[in-house]
């Protein structure tokens, strides 16, 4: 038999994803368990070894359009998938799955078409993401424990690009800052996270930084004149999941680097400013720190963030004082 999980949403959505994998494997012991993701979400899932396979759904390339969803449909229905769990709530996904004539659909309520599947599960919402996502399965455990850490495995050094391998210090020895996100309203001040890297030097940490190619910007004002590992655009996720692994702690945004800590257990100093971690989407069982503007009126604007603050003063960024984020990075060394 053949059992499929979908999740074609964000990086930081698939990796809180992870813990239904072993949920699945766990109600279907026999069963080959698949995953249908995004062509780079597939980094983060490829080698994890309850996987049998990993399909690619490039939604928005190859993919995109009802041309596209008829060639994956096809694809899915030679595979002879006899039961698929969807997360992705979107009707692109959920007519896919009605044409991959796959015999038990499982999806949530609040799915976009949701009368496509076979069954549907409500989604609680006032719980973290993880357990969001569970509440997918959590009636078939009939009260047994679910499987809720989530899982990321590291690609070992050697595999990693030849031009990073240079570049990466000793386990243990660096903090890890990653400044950018996806939202401009998400994104602590740069003069921010170059008072707390400038402290972390002091301490006698090494400081590394990374990101996209968008946030290649960010990282250079956050080094500024400070001896740091600038890797922004330069490291690819293998290169990030090996960082997140080996760092001493990291301190982000709320944003796809706070998930791959939680994976990791990495200690971390998280920053959230236009969101809330009330939203599901904060730490998740490691040793972690949230810093945060409160008692703003216009606090929490976006439950995702937004390209700009919506009332032009970005009080929720710029009154956030570097100094508690210091502090918090200091109550975190000496845990």
């Amino acid at each position: 038999m053949r059992v499929l999980l979908v999740q074609t949403s964000f990086l930081g959505d698939t990796i809180l994803s992870t813990p239904l994998i072993a949920a699945l494997k766990e109600l279907h012991p026999q069963a080959e368990i698949w995953m249908m993701t995004t062509p780079l979400a597939a980094t983060l899932v490829k080698r994890d070894p309850l996987l049998s396979g990993v399909i690619l759904f490039a939604k928005r390339g190859r993919e995109s359009g009802i041309k596209g969803i008829l060639r994956q449909a096809a694809t899915l229905r030679k595979l002879k998938f006899q039961i698929v769990y969807s997360l992705h709530r979107s009707a692109r996904t959920s007519l896919l799955l009605k044409l991959s004539r796959i015999p038990k659909r499982v999806g949530f309520k609040n799915s976009r078409l949701a009368f496509l599947y076979t069954e549907t599960r409500l989604r609680p919402p006032e719980k973290h993401d993880v357990l969001r996502n569970l509440a997918l399965v959590s009636e078939d455990f009939k009260g047994r424990k679910l499987p809720d850490e989530l899982r990321l495995f590291t690609p070992p050094r050697k595999e990693l690009a030849t031009n990073m391998q240079a570049h990466l210090p000793e386990a243990g020895s660096y903090a890890l800052i990653v400044p950018g996100s996806a939202w401009e309203t998400k994104r602590w001040s740069a003069s921010g996270y170059h008072q707390v890297a400038k402290y972390l030097i002091e301490k006698g940490l090494k400081v590394v930084l990374t990101g996209s190619a968008d946030e290649a910007e960010i990282c250079r004002e956050v080094a500024g004149n400070l001896k740091v590992i600038n890797l922004a655009g330069e490291a690819d996720l293998d290169t990030a999941l090996y960082l997140t692994e080996n760092a001493r702690m990291m301190i982000c945004n709320d944003s796809m680097a706070l998930h791959m800590a939680s994976a990791y257990k990495t200690p971390t100093v998280a920053v959230f400013c236009a969101t809330v971690p009330e939203f599901g989407f904060g730490p998740w069982q490691n040793q972690a720190l949230t810093v945060e503007k409160k008692d703003l009126d216009c606090r929490p604007c976006a439950r995702h963030g937004s390209r700009s603050c919506p009332n032009q003063s970005r009080a929720c960024i710029d009154e956030l004082p570097a100094e508690e984020v210091v502090n918090a990075v200091h109550e975190l060394l000496n845990c």
